[in-house]
């Protein structure tokens, strides 16, 4: 895979010695993180013991050359609203944040890393779960 976006719990995963996510990442020639996935694992490490440590981490992840950090934008609004009415539609809604983070997927033309079903409820997305 060329181009890639980590779901939340992919990069958890990592962390915990996941050698799938680790090939993927080895392999791909970008790797997206959303600005709400950050979000996501910032709130993540508050709750926690290890906050400073898990901010240390990260910040040493997203320097490295092939990862990238989205943010959000007029055209990942646009998308944002259009996948929203569309699950809203047909009766599939999914957490908000991981709408964002489908927009950012659209918005790169990148395949999910996730670990989570729901992410199936969108038809066309390019998703790899893991399991």
């Amino acid at each position: 895979m060329k181009n890639v976006l980590l779901d939340t719990n992919a990069y958890s995963n990592l962390l915990k010695g996941n050698n799938h996510v680790l090939e993927i990442i080895d392999e791909a020639e970008t790797v997206y993180i959303s600005v709400i996935v950050i979000a996501e694992l910032l709130t993540g490490f508050k709750g926690g013991t290890g906050e400073n440590k898990n901010k240390e981490i990260l910040k040493r992840f997203l320097s490295k050359p092939n990862i990238r950090i989205i943010d959000v934008s007029l055209e990942t609004a646009e998308i944002f609203a259009h996948i929203k009415n569309l699950l809203r539609s047909t009766g599939n809604p999914i957490p908000l944040d991981d709408v964002w983070i489908v927009s950012h997927v659209i918005e790169t033309g990148s395949v999910l890393i996730t670990f989570d079903e729901h992410f199936n409820k969108i038809a066309g997305l390019r998703v790899l779960r893991l399991e």
